[in-house]
């Protein structure tokens, strides 16, 4: 008799954990499945913490799982993220900045319309122009009003959140709304089947954890998909050099500016992320340990948070080392990894946390029947996320090889020997023409043409030697965005008013409801 996949057993906590067991609990509540879910994390590995901002794929999942987003906002200390910043990545001097947002240009089917009316427009930035995001975020605005439906904003939006708060708050919900089990316990073993699959887990405490169905979600060293399974790893550090992170927490003043978004910042072999959350500022240093070394980085970081925050006390950041790639298959036998289980690479567009989302998404679609279809949806998984690693490879890679820096961090970088071959064709091909659909075919693309565009253009792409005149509904249309900025700029509350006035009517709820 052939058994259904009744009982789930996830092998790691953290965001990756903890997402898994309340989106598959969600999913198997609302569709009446008669579904076990059991997580087992060791209680003396803490989270990794790095992973602090989402995409707006956030809003959904949250939505799905069903966590309120003022109870997400306050339980997280988290805050509104619009896009990213990118200071110095060109040439390194004081004007050196671009946006990415997360709005796309206002409609049209030809984007060399955009790049005609850019080119007529002398001082404007590309994102500047196109979407009213660029002077929202610059102004440190919300992107919705209290009065919105949840999830719902006047421009698209993810989250910064504090990483350990938020993981405490998914872990609640799932064992306390959706009945997930939750064993505080180390594996000690992986039980094999007769498949090349796993049977159970057997962990210190003497359990023996029986499943249909693993999830690896036990970080790098991702017990189940390789110390068991012997999945492969293919390593792309030399497309991506970045291998080590330094990460601090810096507290700042209640009544201080929250950004509206993440703040990259180029150094001489590497970048620092600055965060902003409603109580502390998310700092860390990015850098290659062949380029840089761990004393020298430190002082990186110093100096940078002593220039964006010169009341701050002194700070012991933390060291993190990770490898610069991911798996050859991320589901193997009755095995599927999630998280940085299944791979990772420097965290520049927050690409690990929507990886996460991404998986559970195609690993519930296709969620399988039996044991006997695993194989074939093993197949169409790993396909799916061997394309996804390498779009978010070449898209980080377009980062760096327009940079006009001169330090041999950034000349390495620009060595076309270590370039991806597909994206070093798209960069000849966009001399001549911009980034378009044409170039990024797939119909669930990780990044759009939109944010090749926004990154090429920012960096200094070079404009095609023949554009058109601009026609008047394209400019008509950038006249409505120029207008629309004016009105989000004097409706829109900043973060900070908006964020202090959600943890007020929160804390009325709980003291109403106590």
């Amino acid at each position: 008799m052939v058994r259904s996949i009744q009982r789930i057993v996830i092998a790691g906590g953290g965001t990756a954990g903890w997402l898994a067991a309340c989106r598959i609990a969600a999913w198997a509540m609302a569709e009446a499945r008669p579904i076990e879910i059991t997580l087992v994390e060791s209680p003396d590995i803490p989270t990794v913490g790095v992973g602090e901002g989402t995409w707006p794929t956030m809003r959904e999942t949250l939505a799905e799982i069903g966590i309120d987003e003022v109870d997400f906002l306050s339980a997280a200390d988290a805050s509104f993220k619009q896009g990213s910043r990118f200071d110095g990545w060109r040439d390194g001097s004081a004007e050196d900045r671009y946006f990415h947002p997360f709005t796309a240009p206002t409609g049209t089917r030809d984007p060399r319309q955009l790049l005609a009316c850019w080119k007529q427009a002398p001082g404007s930035s590309f994102a500047g122009l196109m979407t009213s995001q660029n002077a929202v975020a610059e102004a440190n605005l919300a992107p919705r009003q209290r009065t919105m439906p949840a999830y719902a904003g006047a421009l698209n939006y993810a989250y910064h959140l504090d990483a350990g708060k938020f993981v405490d708050l998914l872990r609640r919900h799932a064992v306390q709304r959706l009945g997930v089990t939750h064993l505080s316990d180390r594996i000690d073993v992986v039980e094999g089947d007769d498949d090349g699959g796993i049977k159970a887990l057997l962990t210190t405490s003497g359990k023996r954890i029986e499943g249909d169905l693993f999830i690896d979600c036990t970080g790098h060293s991702a017990l189940l998909i390789q110390g068991h399974c012997q999945s492969g790893w293919a390593d792309r550090s030399d497309i991506l050099f970045n291998d080590r992170a330094l990460a601090a927490q810096v507290p700042v003043s209640p009544q201080s500016p929250i950004a509206s978004q993440t703040v990259s910042t180029a150094h001489r072999s590497g970048w620092i992320w600055d965060i902003a959350l409603p109580g502390r500022r998310g700092i860390g240093c990015v850098y290659s340990s062949k380029f840089l070394v761990d004393s020298e980085a430190e002082q990186i970081l110093d100096d940078y948070i002593a220039s964006a925050l010169p009341d701050a006390d002194p700070v012991q950041p933390r060291r993190l080392v990770f490898p610069t790639g991911h798996r050859t298959e991320f589901w193997k036998s009755n095995c599927v990894a999630v998280g940085l289980s299944a791979g990772f690479v420097e965290p520049l567009e927050a690409s690990a946390i929507v990886l996460i989302e991404l998986s559970l998404r195609a690993l519930i679609d296709n969620f399988p029947a039996s044991r006997a279809t695993m194989p074939l949806l093993a197949e169409r998984f790993n396909l799916l996320f061997l394309e996804r690693w390498d779009r978010i490879v070449e898209f980080l890679k377009l980062h760096y090889v327009l940079s006009e820096r001169d330090e041999p961090y950034w000349r390495a970088h620009r060595n076309p020997a270590s370039f991806p071959s597909r994206l070093a064709g798209l960069l000849e091909l966009w001399r001549d023409q911009p980034p378009s659909t044409y170039d990024l075919p797939s119909v669930e693309e990780i990044f759009p043409a939109a944010s090749y565009q926004y990154v090429y253009y920012g960096m200094g792409g070079k404009l095609p030697d023949v554009l058109p005149e601009p026609s008047a509904a394209m400019t008509a249309q950038l006249d409505q965005v120029a207008q629309r900025t004016r009105s989000l700029l004097s409706a829109l509350p900043t973060n900070r008013a908006y964020l202090d006035a959600t943890k007020v009517a929160s804390q009325r709820t709980v003291e109403e409801q106590a």
